[in-house]
């Protein structure tokens, strides 16, 4: 079962706030990105930027794993979120 959009929304928020907090990954998430500090202040309720939040914490199972238990959310609504945003529509090639 797909997410709605403002659930969604509301786990990108999450993830944002939650990224923004965490000393050791935002400084791996800004180098990547080139985001800056007023970056995240702009994007947090930007459904944009908290995909491109999703996407960064799902290249790694390891940080899936640490927001989801943080957060009290099953490991796949990272995923269902992301594919609710702006972006995050699967392409299909052929």
């Amino acid at each position: 079962m797909a997410l709605a959009r403002d659930r969604a929304e509301m786990i990108g928020l999450q993830a944002v706030a939650w990224l923004a907090a965490n000393d050791e990954l935002l400084p791996v998430f800004q180098g990547a990105t080139g985001a800056s500090e007023e970056d995240f202040r702009q994007g947090l309720a930007d459904p944009v930027f908290q995909g491109s939040v999703l996407d960064f914490l799902l290249m790694d199972d390891a940080w899936v794993v640490a927001f989801c238990d943080e957060q009290s959310l099953a490991y796949d609504q990272l995923m269902q979120a992301r594919a609710m945003l702006p972006g995050g529509e699967q392409v299909h090639w052929t």
